[in-house]
């Protein structure tokens, strides 16, 4: 049961990021709180976490700005879950959290918050940022340091950008296609006479691949997928209503009169009717 000083903290509509941190507190208690939350362990919620910071991401790619306080809220009861679950094993709290990260941007815009000048470009800052972060985890290898959990095609950018740093690299664009038409041919020639588990390396290698051109033609691989996504949803949604208005569904249809709708779906969407 509560004590009254947390119930009101708890009700305090006005209390903040406290109020926040009892409710996790209330949630997590061993005899009166939430069963599931108290089940819970860093390795439970992780996958949640994801979700969440993907539900951000969607909210700010729809421009859903009504939606998007409710997202950071889930993202922020995350960090607030684990910091609560630290606490209780005595490795660290909420506070400590906090300071880290306020510790490290002080220590990484020093052209902000100490004496260098801040006369440089975006580019040169993120430059200076990734030079500061290695310093500061004294890395023995170029490539430590990047996180395993990442989505793998942001985690193969970001390995290519690290080897990039240190000359390995092509230097051109068409060098990256040359590779790209060489891996896809090998995918093709290999299809019938290699194992599920050498086609999937293969395939791996192609993936690999268009990231470092991605990465060559300044995109976002991740981004580029999820509007790839959502444009094949629109289009894909579109022909399932006109086969609805008639009665029909897309397994009801055929492939050229799927085809047929999906062009004009296209020409819609290009259009910006869709």
């Amino acid at each position: 049961m509560q004590n009254p000083a947390q119930a009101d903290l708890i009700h305090d509509r006005s209390a903040g990021v406290a109020r926040l941190l009892a409710i996790m507190e209330a949630l997590r208690h061993p005899v009166h709180g939430c069963p599931w939350d108290v089940k819970q362990t860093f390795t439970s919620i992780t996958p949640y976490t994801i979700e969440e910071a993907y539900e951000v991401v969607d909210a700010i790619t729809r421009e859903a700005w009504d939606e998007l306080p409710g997202e950071l809220g889930d993202l922020l009861l995350q960090v607030v879950f684990y910091a609560r679950m630290a606490e209780e094993a005595g490795r660290f709290d909420f506070d400590t959290v906090v300071q880290s990260v306020c510790d490290k941007m002080v220590s990484r815009h020093p052209h902000v918050f100490g004496d260098q000048s801040n006369d440089k470009s975006p580019e040169q800052q993120k430059a200076d940022w990734e030079t500061l972060k290695a310093a500061e985890r004294g890395e023995a290898r170029v490539l430590d340091g990047v996180a395993q959990g990442l989505p793998a095609l942001t985690r193969a950018v970001k390995l290519q950008n690290r080897a990039a740093r240190v000359g390995f690299d092509w230097p051109e664009t068409v060098q990256v296609l040359d590779k790209l038409l060489e891996e896809s041919r090998e995918l093709v020639e290999a299809k019938d006479s290699l194992g599920p588990q050498e086609m999937a390396e293969e395939f791996g290698d192609l993936m690999f691949v268009m990231a470092n051109l991605a990465r060559h033609l300044k995109i976002d691989p991740e981004a580029a997928l999820r509007a790839a996504n959502a444009k094949f949803t629109r289009r894909f949604n579109h022909i399932e209503d006109v086969l609805k208005a008639d009665g029909r569904s897309p397994a009801e249809s055929t492939l050229a009169e799927m085809d047929r709708i999906w062009d004009a779906a296209k020409a819609l969407d290009k259009a910006g009717k869709l």
